[in-house]
């Protein structure tokens, strides 16, 4: 197995529907022992039973709102509390926000604070996660993080999501080059759009599939169970020769022009 008893966090399990959930339930099938983050207790209701029906006791679930640093500094230390003192191995980011008036109109009408708050926590979280789990990752390991093509191209509805994912991908290359050393790839999956709950606060999500569909080399969309795949061969060390990169999985979409 891919990850045969490897220690990983996972942030931002929102239900079974999201990515990070796919990616969870690969992870712990290839052997990993898993933390998960949770938002809130309304979302460590939903992600709780799941994690405990579905993958079976031995695994924990702690809140962390990743805007404030003293819960980012608690769940982490939840997180060596759980593993004893054992290393980490890999820890995924999948987490991202901006207020729905944001992602309506045009992008040149974004307020001040609505810029803060998705650049803070779509972006500045990853730093932020990086910060806690790389001094535990003392064997070397991996950071992972999910974007989307619209970081690269403008896509209608993604506004300020589009500029906050690209500065996520920079920070990407940047944590690559710091990290480096200690053995610690750092990258990201540009994924193609799934249907999943923080997709359905896009406005004509539905006619971007259908766009997908009928213009990518593949002429389809995509699965989470394909991200999720990648994930984990991206979090084992079979990858580790990679880093700062920016892998699309997206059935060849963001290879087309017109």
């Amino acid at each position: 197995m891919l990850l045969e008893q490897a220690r990983g966090v996972i942030m931002g399990v929102a239900n079974r529907r999201s990515l990070a959930w796919a990616i969870a339930r690969r992870c712990a099938a290839e052997g990993a022992r898993l933390a998960f983050s949770v938002l809130d207790e309304r979302t460590e209701a939903k992600v709780r039973p799941l994690v405990e029906e579905e993958l079976g006791p031995g695994h924990l679930v702690a809140r962390c709102d990743v805007g404030r640093d003293e819960e980012l500094d608690a769940f982490f230390q939840a997180v060596d509390a759980y593993l004893e003192g054992a290393p980490l191995d890999f820890c995924v980011h999948s987490i991202a926000y901006a207020q729905r008036q944001d992602l309506e109109g045009r992008f040149l009408d974004t307020s001040r604070d609505g810029f803060r708050i998705a650049l803070e926590v779509s972006t500045y979280s990853l730093v932020a996660a990086a910060q806690r789990a790389a001094p535990r990752m003392r064997q070397g390991g991996a950071l992972l993080t999910l974007s989307y093509l619209g970081a690269e191209r403008v896509f209608p509805g993604y506004n300020v999501m589009g500029v906050a994912k690209a500065a996520l991908e920079a920070a990407v290359r940047y944590l690559a080059a710091d990290l480096g050393p200690q053995g610690i790839a750092v990258n990201a999956i540009s994924a193609g759009p799934i249907q999943t709950l923080s997709a359905r606060g896009i406005r004509g999500f539905a006619r971007i599939l259908e766009h997908y569909a009928a213009h990518a080399p593949l002429r389809r969309t995509i699965e989470a169970e394909e991200v999720a795949a990648v994930a984990a061969f991206l979090l084992s060390r079979r990858a580790r020769a990679i880093t700062g990169e920016v892998v699309h999985v997206d059935a060849g979409y963001h290879a087309m022009g017109m």
